[in-house]
């Protein structure tokens, strides 16, 4: 699926939800379904700056795209995590350096989420597209 596809499948899934505490129980969830990090990545040049809580973030490139595993150390945001790797791995470095990110404002999460968390999620899209500017350098 394009990064377009994933982000207007994860706004059709919220579209289910009328109550926040359900969106919520949604994206704990969806942290709890992220596949397992390698233990070997938890270290700490792979923790994302400017979060709350611990975010490690790994990439892999493979055959073009970049994989991305991550796990984090508070279930809210193991599973804000888990939507934007869903989004963006498996796509190329150019598709994800030049990814317009929408869902997040789409499905009013925005709105929902303290300032460290909402700073923190950005922070995890920002090193994302840093992995997608680099990988482009390493393929030219």
């Amino acid at each position: 699926m394009t990064i377009k596809e994933q982000q207007d499948a994860i706004i059709e899934e919220f579209s289910f939800f009328t109550e926040w505490a359900e969106k919520y129980e949604y994206i704990i969830q969806l942290g709890k379904d992220l596949p397992l990090i390698d233990d070997i990545y938890k270290k700490d040049e792979n923790l994302i700056k400017g979060c709350q809580s611990k975010v490690w973030l790994h990439a892999d490139y493979k055959d073009g795209k970049i994989y991305f595993t991550a796990d984090s150390d508070a279930l809210i945001t193991k599973g804000l995590v888990s939507m934007v790797v869903r989004v963006l791995s498996g796509q190329s470095p150019e598709n994800i350096a030049g990814a317009e990110i929408y869902f997040i404002d789409a499905i009013g999460l925005k709105s929902h989420l303290s300032m460290t968390r909402s700073n923190g999620l950005l922070s995890m899209l920002k090193q994302m597209k840093m992995y997608g500017l680099a990988f482009q350098v390493k393929e030219k």
